[in-house]
């Protein structure tokens, strides 16, 4: 938590999305709704619009670790979130540059975009899980995100609340699973920690607005532990302003 005269800093590791509605652009608006400070270390620029994503250009690996190093080795973090990391060597170049890093890390693990075009690689996926999650307070996948981390092939949400525990043994990190591409009436959000488990229930909302809202979600999530809330209760807020970000979208 940073002195009072300080407003909080946080670093977010993530894409560019070019309309704005995602990404690091999502990220840098949200972390300011909270009165936090954003510094960036950009991962891919991708060509994308409200209809889809046309091109991915990765940023060089050594590139994405010179911008984390610059930022901490100066502005420093109170906490950071990571989101679109795009490839395998992305991701072993930002497990490098934050391997000295206490501060919380949020963990975003962007696989495929709200209008289904894949964002990251299949040979980087395991190292989400083996390399990156051990380093973090928190993941918070979707549903299927979490289906493709754990190997689940149409599971049922015993399975899936299963397989979180056994998830959060073997990398330490909490897992906050987003409730957004579930069927139920009500839109639930699954917080599973050592302690147990935390569910946040919404009305689900009809919308065409819904681009960019995991990326929100985390990066609220993020700004919130960086002012020093705890866990559980950055959850809930992140999610209540999600959902009425949603509410108040324009039609």
């Amino acid at each position: 938590m940073p002195p009072s005269w300080q407003p909080a800093r946080l670093l977010i590791i993530a894409g560019s999305d070019s309309g704005g509605g995602a990404g690091i652009q999502a990220d840098i608006k949200t972390a300011s709704a909270f009165g936090v400070y954003a510094a960036t270390a950009i991962t891919a620029v991708t060509v994308q619009n409200t209809m889809g994503v046309t091109a991915v250009h990765p940023i060089p690996a050594d590139v994405v670790a010179g911008q984390i190093s610059a930022v901490l080795d100066d502005i420093g973090a109170d906490a950071i979130k990571i989101g679109m990391l795009a490839n395998a060597d992305i991701c072993r170049s930002v497990t490098a540059a934050i391997a000295d890093v206490s501060v919380p890390i949020v963990l975003d693990p962007v696989m495929v975009a709200t209008s289904g075009d894949t964002l990251l690689e299949d040979d980087a996926i395991s190292l989400i899980t083996g390399q990156l999650a051990p380093r973090a307070e928190v993941i918070t996948p979707n549903l299927p995100e979490f289906d493709l981390l754990c190997g689940l092939d149409a599971p049922t949400d015993d399975a899936r609340i299963a397989a979180a525990k056994d998830y959060v043994k073997r990398t330490g990190a909490a897992v906050a699973l987003k409730g957004g591409h579930g069927t139920d009436v009500r839109l639930r959000n699954v917080l599973i920690t050592p302690g147990g488990l935390h569910m946040s229930e919404y009305s689900r909302i009809k919308s065409r607005h819904t681009h960019g809202t995991g990326c929100t979600f985390s990066s609220a999530i993020a700004a919130l532990l960086a002012r020093g809330e705890a866990l559980p209760e950055a959850i809930q807020r992140a999610g209540d302003f999600v959902h009425q970000a949603i509410v108040n979208a324009p039609g």
